[in-house]
């Protein structure tokens, strides 16, 4: 027992972030970062502007005349915020589809999360579990969320209820996948450490794998997040009228390709914004430890 403590002791003294290192994280935002953070968008717009401009044809056949300029997607974009500037029926409108779209994904995406996380430990740590239902797993995953939208729209009906089980989709898997890789790698010394002190096996799952397997847990959080903004657009299809996805559909119904690319950027905003929130809540709930310390 002493030398458990003495040596558990050691390692967290050892893995404790030393002030020097800390420091050099807390300059990850330097003026010089975020100098170096506009060249490339700034090249993306001087590139699309002049594409547009001159009529390039890219690869994959992208014929870059169709395509509206960074100033008038940027005149959308902030009609949509503002109103008046571009006639029609989403002018200043856009908050309500922002707040839908929100709504969906944060509850596909919620409860994703609530079943992926404790049955990803238990597949990872169990073999019964995982002769039991990976064979399963592995024949439902590869179907795309797209091929699900006609079932959903029958079985489920049209509305929001359809919308979130198809963002749910899209996110469960990567975190049920990553989430038991990690669990299965856990170091068997800190399982046979807690057996020796007399941990029960849910025990063991609770206090010792859950904990050993967040990095895990959390790159697949990230990734099903990812995953629910990306198909949520899919989700939005199933007859639903108000959403970023619905305002999307709306955009090519009408051949507006301003309106389609301002939904894009809008969704592909929320993605980081509520990316960066995970990072950051993530790490007031685990009160900075060093595991998480390279999570960026």
């Amino acid at each position: 027992m002493t030398a458990i403590a003495s040596a558990s002791s050691t390692t967290i003294k050892d893995a404790t972030p030393s002030p020097q290192s800390t420091g050099t994280k807390r300059k990850r935002w330097s003026p010089r970062a975020l100098l170096l953070a506009f060249p490339v968008p700034i090249a993306v717009l001087v590139f699309w502007s002049l594409g547009v401009q001159f009529g390039w044809n890219l690869p994959f056949g992208i014929r870059m005349a169709q395509l509206p300029t960074p100033s008038q997607v940027g005149l959308r974009l902030t009609d949509l915020f503002f109103g008046g500037l571009v006639p029609g029926p989403y002018s200043g409108d856009i908050f309500r589809h922002i707040w839908a779209s929100l709504v969906r994904a944060a509850s596909g995406f919620g409860l994703a999360a609530v079943l992926a996380v404790p049955f990803g430990i238990l597949l990872g740590r169990s073999k019964t579990v995982t002769q039991l239902f990976e064979p399963l797993i592995n024949v439902v995953r590869p179907i795309p969320v797209t091929a699900w939208a006609p079932l959903a729209l029958i079985v489920i009906g049209i509305g929001d209820r359809s919308a979130i089980f198809l963002v749910f989709l899209a996110a469960f898997f990567p975190m049920l996948i990553s989430t038991s890789a990690a669990a299965a790698q856990v170091p068997p010394r800190l399982l046979e450490a807690a057996a020796m002190l007399g941990m029960k096996p849910w025990k063991r799952l609770l206090y010792v794998v859950a904990p050993a397997s967040v990095p895990g847990i959390f790159s697949g959080l990230r990734v099903g997040l990812g995953l629910a903004w990306a198909l949520l657009v899919v989700g939005e299809m199933t007859g639903v009228n108000i959403g970023l996805g619905a305002m999307i559909m709306e955009g090519r119904v009408v051949s507006q390709i301003d309106l389609i690319m301002s939904g894009m950027i809008i969704i592909g905003i929320l993605g980081f914004l509520t990316d960066r929130f995970l990072v950051f809540a993530l790490k007031v709930i685990s009160r900075n430890r060093p595991v998480l310390q390279e999570i960026k």
